[in-house]
């Protein structure tokens, strides 16, 4: 059974880093690519950052880019997303998924954690 275990969240200020963490279970980690989506209610989910196989050629999107910052440990089935600089508009659930190969900025993520909530306030 596949398991994607988001946590980490919480409610910080303006200005201040969060480091979420994905545990991953039940796949050979080191075959998938990685991402991070939020969302907020009535939305729908955006694509935050994501991270091939290797680690190699994150990518991120343009709201996020210099302030966040996504990793993995292939011997820990764990990718991470460092949040610095937090903004109230960072506000969000924000979820883990996983795909086989490479990676891509939409949802087209075959796996997806149940999220953990960041909330920013000003």
């Amino acid at each position: 059974q596949v398991q994607l275990v988001e946590s980490g969240g919480g409610l910080v200020q303006a200005g201040d880093s969060l480091r979420l963490a994905c545990a991953v279970s039940g796949l050979t980690f080191s075959s998938y690519s990685m991402a991070w989506f939020r969302q907020t209610p009535g939305k729908e989910r955006e694509f935050v950052a994501a991270i091939s196989r290797t680690g190699g050629g994150p990518l991120y999107a343009d709201s996020v880019k210099g302030r966040f910052t996504t990793s993995r440990d292939n011997a820990k089935n764990t990718v991470y997303l460092q949040m610095n600089s937090l903004k109230p508009e960072d506000t969000a659930v924000y979820y883990c998924g996983a795909r086989f190969g490479f990676i891509v900025t939409t949802s087209q993520y075959t796996y997806w954690g149940q999220g953990t909530q960041v909330t920013v306030s000003s």
